[in-house]
């Protein structure tokens, strides 16, 4: 036999070996492994609502912009929380077009949430995230919003407050990270009020 197809057949049966081992047999092991240990997070830690209809993942921010709704983080993916398109910005910090962006949620923020021209607003009520997918926001965000959604929904404001601390995600393992809000889960609280 001919050196050459004696190399072509060995190399022809490894890629085959490797191909039913590493694209076929170790994902369906995963995916096995997956289903048993973690079937919540395997299957996209969905939100489902009591009539069994699926409301979101509880990993993937929604836009809210009517009044009575917290408002997420901004969002560079897509057309904004487009799963499809997860991305950030990719704007520098020298970047004018950045500069002017937040300015102009500085303003709208502020006039939304009924705050002074002077009054501090939290980063990540106006920059984006890295995924642009990011389904928290930060405790000091929510407290902000807290009054305009209180009033959109004729509620106390200790009733939102509560709600607010009831949908607070800790750090992971209690030390990485911050503290943060889940966007999806509180604006679905308050609808089942």
């Amino acid at each position: 036999m001919n050196p050459l197809f004696a190399e072509m057949r060995g190399a022809v049966a490894s890629t085959l070996i490797l191909a039913i081992v590493c694209c076929g047999l170790y994902p369906l092991a995963v995916w096995g492994i997956a289903q048993v240990a973690f079937p919540r997070q395997a299957n996209g830690s969905l939100i489902v609502a009591k009539d069994g209809t699926v409301r979101g993942s509880d990993l993937l921010g929604q836009n809210f912009t009517a009044a009575k709704y917290f408002h997420p983080r901004p969002s560079a993916a897509g057309n904004g929380y487009d799963a499809a398109n997860s991305s950030g910005s990719n704007l520098g910090p020298t970047s004018q077009k950045l500069t002017d962006a937040i300015k102009e949620r500085i303003t709208t923020y502020r006039a939304a949430n009924g705050l002074k021209g002077t009054d501090p607003v939290p980063a990540d009520a106006v920059t984006a995230s890295g995924s642009g997918l990011d389904p928290h926001i930060s405790r000091r965000n929510a407290e902000l919003q807290a009054p305009r959604v209180a009033n959109a929904r004729n509620l106390g404001a200790d009733k939102v407050r509560a709600l607010i601390k009831q949908n607070t995600d800790a750090a992971d393992l209690g030390i990485l990270g911050e503290t943060g809000v889940n966007v999806l889960k509180l604006n679905l609280a308050l609808d089942n009020l």
